[in-house]
């Protein structure tokens, strides 16, 4: 049956206008006969759904979905992927909803659809969180079905061809966009033909006249460089010839974007770019690819340190072949790319070339496997971080620039360029990330800040006792460390709110004769129902974190057993031992020190601040009586607290020195200077450490004995 012939005869209008009879000829090429009618009624549905709607270009509405699935049609993608990208847009922009699609065509394509659509009809605080909160959704998406991102790239492929239509402002965002996300997802996925395709289309968008620049200097250098390619090609087919090897070349030209960005990235010149061209070389197997390594080795030779093989190493997007680079005649360099055709297909469409071959292919299915992979790692991820802070990983965790490191048992791990060993630490596992205590390279102990090195051999040192330092989220790169510790953060900084909501509470309880550890199940409950919530830990941790006032909720308990408040009880202050962790913070206006009259100021979301009680800032706040609470310090507490003093002192050459010298024969560290000089005067802040106000008064005396020191003061609160 001529099932094109069919449908002519049915549509006759709409298959020449909008580019339907192009896309089904493609889908004939490779689908059964049997699935072309199911397509057929999806476009049917879309075209109604979209009847009216046109583009900024004018053209009808529904021709843009029928590009879009023409794309995947060019993948050889499944029908259900077809039948998602014909209808990707109808729950974004006309009334259909997802029953409707569901009804019609099932869950598998409303599921695909319902990914692939943007977050429209939800509100969000900004623009950035509601592309934030869409990635989001569509990355969860892909973990469940990874055609959703092979329709969502697709679509932006799509879109980027016609985005001269939109306004300027628009397109650069777009442009950006694609640039930092879309371009390296298909990077990420092996899809080379659409990463090469967005990131030009993007470069042209978001930088125009640099793309203008650098394309016209480009054609004016192109002619001696393809005179050049064709007679290395000429060469090599010779040599090939004479062996009896089947091979397949094809000359290539560098991307305009990749050209650019290798500019960038090497400040260098257009002129010292000397890689614009290569050649590919397709064989049969992967023995004929060693093979044929060595015979481009005798026929030019190559340049040390630039050889790569990506085929007993894949790349973490599963991209195999053999690199080298060569001195070519007059010794210009020129890359050559050696692979097999599978892995040629894999390097072009990446996953999508998983649903040609899925039953027997075992290249593509690596590319799936380390796809899925990643996603998991993105799962684990967006677990421990809000919209926006998972966008910013996930760009962070998209551009495949590795190194390769191994384990004490030789298995190989990849990470990015830059990658430490709290990194590794973290891809071995994330416990082990966690209770990190050291970290040995080469049998040698490092750093944990240690930058890796391809070919590394690195082991991690544990102990039950030791805890993700915060300070590692300052170096290390990949989204899984970075996201761990912050998520580790986060429950040690629950934890602490709630041992402070306790001991707030305790505190506040006492002034109506009521113990915390005596009070009944009963009236736990009846309290957490009032507040609506659903246990006590939730409520001693918004106490801890000065979202609910201690106060507030001690008064709901005495009144539940019919208690009165007794103001002529004297509130006992909450002790301050200097341990309290994240939740207890001393003032930066005042540096109270133990020795100090103190107040405590409950700030919501941040817990207690401790104040000077003669801080300038205290009058301020004492228009919310209600969020001061007393403290005072613990007896013999210790620990080192940061204070602030002045020196005033005449000018002269190394007084600076001498002043820091009897500061640290104090033993107190300094943590920060500042110098302002006069003509005749200079005035000097430090910054220090100390453990008390006996141990700064010692610093202020020692200072005081050098002769040319006008003064010295503590800072005022």
């Amino acid at each position: 049956m001529d099932y094109s012939a069919a449908i002519r005869e049915r549509l006759p209008s709409l298959w020449r206008a909008d580019g339907l009879g192009e896309l089904m000829g493609k889908l004939e090429s490779y689908l059964p006969e049997s699935e072309l009618p199911g397509i057929l009624d999806a476009y049917e549905a879309a075209s109604a759904a979209h009847d009216g709607q046109q583009r900024l270009s004018g053209d009808d509405y529904i021709s843009h979905p029928i590009a879009v699935a023409r794309i995947l049609a060019d993948l050889h993608l499944d029908p259900g992927s077809i039948k998602a990208a014909l209808l990707h847009d109808v729950l974004e922009d006309t009334p259909c909803t997802l029953d409707d699609i569901n009804g019609r065509f099932g869950e598998d394509v409303a599921l695909l659809v319902d990914g692939v659509s943007k977050l429209d009809k939800l509100r969000f605080d900004s623009a950035v969180e509601a592309q934030a909160e869409s990635f989001r959704k569509m990355l969860l998406a892909m973990v469940q079905d990874l055609r959703v991102i092979l329709v969502k790239l697709a679509d932006r492929t799509h879109n980027m061809r016609t985005i001269e239509h939109l306004p300027a402002p628009k397109r650069r965002r777009i442009a950006k966009e694609t640039l930092e996300i879309y371009a390296p997802i298909a990077n990420r996925l092996g899809m080379y033909s659409l990463k090469v395709e967005l990131e030009d289309l993007g470069f042209r968008a978001f930088t125009p006249f640099r793309y203008r620049v650098l394309n016209r200097a480009l054609r004016r250098s192109r002619g001696s460089q393809r005179q050049f390619l064709r007679r290395i090609v000429s060469n090599l087919n010779k040599r090939i010839a004479e062996r009896g090897i089947e091979a397949r070349l094809v000359a290539r030209e560098k991307r305009l974007y990749s050209i650019y960005s290798k500019m960038r990235r090497k400040h260098i010149p257009l002129s010292e770019i000397v890689d614009v061209f290569g050649v590919r070389i397709v064989v049969a197997d992967i023995d004929t690819c060693y093979r044929m390594l060595g015979l481009v080795h005798e026929l030019y030779k190559p340049m040390p340190g630039r050889f790569k093989d990506y085929i007993s190493i894949p790349r973490v997007n599963g991209y195999q072949s053999l690199h080298t680079t060569l001195f070519g005649p007059r010794s210009m360099p020129l890359e050559v790319q050696i692979r097999t055709e599978e892995m040629d297909e894999v390097a072009e469409q990446g996953i999508a070339a998983h649903w040609q071959y899925k039953a027997v292919d075992k290249l593509t299915h690596g590319a799936e496997a380390r796809a899925r992979e990643w996603l998991q790692n993105l799962m684990e991820m967006q677990q421990a971080s809000n919209s926006e802070e998972f966008l910013e990983t996930v760009k962070a965790d998209l551009f495949p620039d590795k190194v390769y490191v191994f384990t004490p048992k030789g298995d190989i791990m990849r990470l990015p360029r830059g990658a430490t060993a709290v990194d590794f630490a973290y891809a071995v596992h994330t416990d082990i990330g966690n209770r990190c205590k050291a970290a040995k390279i080469a049998r040698r102990e490092v750093p944990l800040n240690t930058t890796l090195n391809n070919g590394d051999t690195v082991e991690i040192v544990t102990a039950r006792s030791a805890r993700p330092n915060p300070n590692w989220v300052n170096f290390v790169t990949t989204g899984k460390a970075r996201n761990a510790i912050r998520a580790y953060l986060k429950n040690l900084r629950r934890e602490e709110a709630r041992e402070l909501g306790k001991r707030l509470l305790s505190q506040a309880l006492r002034p109506y004769a009521l113990n915390l550890r005596r009070l009944r199940k009963a009236q736990r409950g009846r309290l957490i129902e009032e507040l609506g919530i659903s246990a006590m830990d939730e409520v001693y941790e918004q106490v801890g974190l000065g979202e609910r006032l201690a106060p507030v909720v001690a008064g709901m308990l005495a009144q539940q057993l019919g208690e009165e408040d007794d103001a002529r009880v004297e509130k006992k202050p909450l002790e301050i031992a200097g341990t309290e962790g994240l939740l207890v913070t001393y003032a930066g206006c005042c540096h109270p020190i133990p020795g100090d009259g103190i107040v405590g100021y409950m700030s919501s979301g941040r817990g207690v601040i401790i104040h000077r009680d003669k801080c300038h800032n205290v009058a301020k706040f004492r228009e919310q009586p209600a969020k001061w609470i007393p403290v005072d310090w613990r007896q013999g507490i210790s620990g080192e607290f940061q204070s602030e003093i002045r020196v005033r002192t005449l000018n002269r050459v190394g007084l600076l020195a001498d002043v820091a010298g009897r500061i640290s024969a104090t033993f107190s560290n300094i943590r920060h200077v500042s110098v302002e000089s006069a003509d005749d005067e200079s005035m000097l802040l430090f910054r220090l450490n100390v453990r008390d106000r006996r141990h700064l008064a010692q610093v202020m005396r020692s200072i005081r004995t050098n002769p040319e020191v006008v003064r010295v003061s503590r800072t005022p609160a």
